[in-house]
């Protein structure tokens, strides 16, 4: 008799692998860089930094802030949020505070202390923003085993995209030339921060001067060096090359020169090394602002030869960045974007030297008439509050107490900014859906309220123009030219692609919640590019 032997085969219990994540992510944010930069300088630039960025990876070619007004701590804000002012409550670099008509600064928090120095320059935590970031949201699903790192010049620019739980967040103190943080984040500044500082960077660096890059005669895409249109550094006769950065504040006007990015980036380095970046065994964030390329364009515009030579810089300092991440980390083990907290408009008398529109709004005269014609209107009673941001806050109580409708202050205020050079169109910022604007803009300055912290009216001006002085120029408006920011992604499972279709900078940290498996941040309204 045979015998039949049966075998029962089971399931084999195989383990499942994780889907593997970087090891670092790098947020990179270059204050005031229009998107249009990085087709001007193409072909100046090396083959290591923004030009590896726009081949290797993903380049977003039409990519907008969805908002106004176009600030640096909003835009910073609104790239680690995900959303817009209307909800994470950073409308502009300062606002006044409805309920008690102060004046608040974006970072601001005089419940810390300054770490690193002795001045006031790190009273600030990021308290003041009403929801979670990217950095936040990754710090959260790694049960906080994971390191963020923030660095700026700027206080905002590092605060801000730290978000509320960053290991630690620096940026620079002129005072003593100085990388500094905040009693929110520690006790005392690491020891090789300290090192860092000992160094004296900020002072070798400006005892060196600025000169340009490369010959002067090869900058071809800027205007002639000396014009009148420009501002000065501190200390110069004029604006022009060679800048011997030799006067008594140089450890301040190190920011409008291309060195305040270096020593962003050597400190960046630094940081990647002293913290162990990337190998601490989950997906470590570090997030760097470079501050300088605005105060340079603040001073001598888009079409400045010092301009040019920033960004040909900066490009110098991100394959730096990217050169080190490939030894330490290894090529697609860590993942960048770069995109900007604003753009910048032209300098109005620049234009108006090649015949095309623009000019300078006199803000003091406006708004000095406005209160003039309030008070013709209604008598000598406080109405006006103060203005911030091309906004104008209102008494409310002295409105109520009165029986004076915000309707009829606002026909008053719409008559009287009529009569000023520049102006286009008075907004109820609450109600900014149903103004006469087009559809784009109305979504856009509805998007920049926020109710506790924005004016009850906006002034808009017309294109090219702005508040500010006969140099240098500014942002802050809806238009494209203050809107339209670059937006790359490069690295971890990255493939070269170029995305034509319109993509918000509220898209941002959808996109990276996406591929990195993880929760978006509280407020979050964007949507994930494909």
């Amino acid at each position: 008799m045979k015998k039949i032997v049966i075998i029962f085969l089971g399931l084999l219990s195989l383990p499942v692998l994780a889907q593997k994540k970087p090891a670092l992510v790098v947020g990179i944010v270059v204050d005031q860089m229009r998107y249009e930069y990085l087709n001007k300088f193409y072909d100046r630039y090396s083959d290591k930094g923004f030009k590896r960025l726009m081949i290797e990876g993903i380049n977003c070619k039409d990519n907008h802030y969805n908002y106004a007004p176009t600030v640096t701590a909003a835009g910073h804000a609104s790239v680690y949020t995900g959303t817009v002012p209307a909800v994470h409550g950073i409308v502009g670099n300062e606002w006044i505070e409805v309920s008690n008509g102060k004046k608040m600064y974006c970072v601001d928090d005089t419940t810390v202390q300054t770490v690193g120095s002795k001045s006031k320059a790190g009273i600030m935590s990021p308290k003041n923003m009403f929801t979670s970031t990217i950095t936040d949201q990754l710090k959260m699903a790694q049960n906080y085993k994971s390191k963020t790192i923030a660095i700026a010049l700027k206080d905002r620019g590092s605060i801000l995209p730290g978000g509320h739980t960053a290991d630690a967040a620096y940026w620079y103190d002129s005072a003593d030339g100085y990388w500094i943080s905040s009693s929110f984040y520690m006790k005392e500044l690491p020891t090789w921060v300290q090192k860092f500082n000992s160094e004296g960077r900020p002072q070798k660096y400006m005892s060196k001067g600025w000169n340009t890059l490369y010959p002067i005669t090869t900058y071809t895409r800027s205007a002639e060096d000396n014009i009148p249109f420009e501002s000065k550094l501190s200390g110069e006769k004029s604006p022009t090359f060679p800048h011997e950065l030799k006067g008594a504040n140089a450890l301040e006007v190190i920011r409008t020169t291309p060195f305040g990015n270096t020593i962003t980036k050597d400190f960046a380095i630094k940081a990647i090394e002293e913290e162990n970046l990337g190998k601490n065994g989950t997906t470590d964030f570090l997030a760097i602002s470079f501050s300088s390329t605005d105060y340079v364009g603040h001073s001598f515009g888009p079409q400045s030869i010092e301009l040019e030579d920033t960004y040909l810089r900066l490009d110098q300092d991100i394959a730096d960045i990217l050169t080190h991440l490939d030894a330490k980390l290894g090529k697609n083990q860590y993942l960048v974007f770069l995109t900007a907290d604003h753009a910048v408009a032209e300098i109005p008398y620049y234009l108006q030297s090649k015949r095309l529109p623009g000019g300078v709004f006199d803000n003091v005269k406006a708004i000095n008439e406005a209160k003039m014609a309030l008070k013709k209107e209604f008598g000598e009673i406080d109405l006006f509050v103060g203005n911030d941001n091309y906004q104008i806050y209102l008494n409310h109580s002295n409105l109520e107490r009165l029986h004076i409708s915000k309707e009829a202050v606002g026909k008053v205020l719409e008559k009287s900014f009529k009569n000023q050079a520049g102006f286009a169109e008075l907004v109820d910022m609450r109600n900014a859906l149903n103004s006469p604007l087009p559809a784009l803009y109305r979504e856009m300055i509805s998007n920049g309220y926020n109710q506790a912290r924005s004016g009850d009216f906006m002034y808009l001006l017309k294109p090219q123009w702005f508040s500010g002085y006969k140099t240098g120029t500014t942002h802050s408006t809806l238009y494209a030219y203050d809107t339209h920011v670059p937006l790359l992604f490069f690295g971890w499972n990255v493939k070269p692609k170029e995305i034509n279709q319109r993509t918000n900078i509220s898209d941002i940290a959808s996109t990276l919640a996406n591929w990195l498996k993880i929760s978006e941040p509280s407020g979050s309204i964007g949507k994930v590019i494909q």
